[in-house]
Order: C-alpha cells, then sequence, then structure tokens
C-alpha cells in the first residue's frame, strides 16, 4: 500500500511537504518543536499527541535508504534568540543522550505523519554563527552490541571457570 507521500510525490499536485522535528532529552522540561516554513502548525503525532511546532529557519535532508551500516542526516536549526544552544548545552552537562525524531506532513493532512517517522540520536553539535549544526544517525550497526543482553555470573553461574 502506498504511503502518503508516494501518492503526493507521484501526482504533482497542489500540496506541500512540510518536515517537522522533535528533539527530546531526559534533561528537559519539554521538547524543542520546530516545523518548516513561515506559520507555526498544530500536527497529530504517531501515538497521538498533538503538538504545537513553532515555524523556524530549518532545512532537512532526507538520508538515503540503504543497508550501509551508518546513516547519518545532516541539518541546520535556526538559532537567532540562542535558545536550542542553551538546550543542548544543558543536555551535555547532564551527560543524556538527544533524541530526534524527524515527521513529514502534508499541508493537506496535519492529523498524522505521512510516512513513518525518523527516530534518530543525535551524534555531534556545533553552532555556527545563529544556527545549530545537528548530525544525527538513524542505524547505527556500528556500535551495536552483538550480544542484546550482557552474560554474568550472578545470572549465569555455568560461565564461571572451575579449575
Amino acid at each position: 500500500m502506498a504511503t502518503a507521500l508516494e501518492r503526493f510525490y507521484a501526482s504533482g499536485g497542489e500540496d506541500q511537504q512540510f518536515a517537522t522535528v522533535e528533539l527530546s532529552c531526559p534533561a528537559w522540561a519539554e521538547p524543542i518543536l520546530i516545523c518548516q516554513g513561515y506559520d507555526d502548525i498544530t500536527c497529530m503525532t504517531e501515538d497521538g499527541r498533538l503538538l504545537t511546532f513553532i515555524a523556524g529557519a530549518i532545512d532537512v535532508s532526507i538520508p538515503k535508504r540503504d543497508n550501509s551500516g551508518n546513516q547519518n542526516v545532516g541539518f541546520a536549526i535556526d538559532n537567532v534568540t540562542g535558545f536550542a544552544q542553551q538546550r543542548i548545552n544543558e543536555a551535555l552537562e547532564a551527560g543524556e543522550y538527544v533524541t530526534l525524531i524527524l515527521r513529514m506532513y502534508l499541508e493537506s493532512d496535519f492529523t498524522a505523519p505521512a510516512e513513518r517517522p525518523y527516530r534518530m540520536r543525535v551524534k555531534t553539535s556545533g553552532f555556527e554563527g545563529l544556527t545549530v549544526q545537528v548530525e544525527a544517525g538513524y542505524y547505527d550497526l556500528i556500535n551495536t552490541a552483538a550480544l542484546r543482553h550482557i552474560y554474568n555470573v550472578s545470572e549465569f553461574p555455568g560461565l564461571k571457570y572451575w579449575p
């Protein structure tokens, strides 16, 4: 079954595509919500939350979908007020990971994302002038443990060597 975005690309109609970015961290009281464009938009997320995204100057390059081990997406977030820089510094001081969720919406339907959201972990961030440069990845095969469960002798006594 075709997603709404696939129908959008095939139709060539008047509908516009909007990218929204949700940056969240356990150290923050609430997430950073930013959308492309000049107007704030209120959207329904895939889990039923109603969020208002603040219009901002962001540019998102959607990563290609392939079977490589590590796929990164880089983009810039407007930081004229210094709000994003302050939040990222709070996360660094707390030693917490920043999670990024990229959702694509169509102008005709803000009740659900047009395709499955990209959930990514922010890997690096930097500040250049009035923008925050963020690099995030959504499949990190290199840093994924081969064994998801760490086996130890307290849970598995048969692992202990008996001379």
